[in-house]
């Protein structure tokens, strides 16, 4: 059992390095009141966004935060 609970820290101490990196090397969201005053954000790049490497950063966010809330609950179960 004690061998599974190191495991798992390891894999969630990972997680949260890559985590970090991810989320710093993602823009910013914002499009300031520039894009809000000329509509701009239906754009090719917008709906197009899923294929790009912004995208990949952001699906990978959301999974990497999902196996960080499960982790860390089977880490709190521990």
């Amino acid at each position: 059992m004690e061998i599974l609970k190191v495991t798992v820290q390891i894999i969630y101490v990972l997680i949260c390095i890559v985590l970090i990196v991810i989320v710093l090397k993602q823009e910013g969201k914002s499009e300031g009141l520039t894009g809000t005053l000329t509509g701009i954000s239906d754009s090719y790049w917008s709906k197009n966004k899923g294929r790009s490497k912004e995208g990949l950063l952001d699906n990978a966010t959301k999974i990497l935060g999902v196996l960080f809330v499960v982790l860390s609950v089977v880490l709190n179960l521990f």
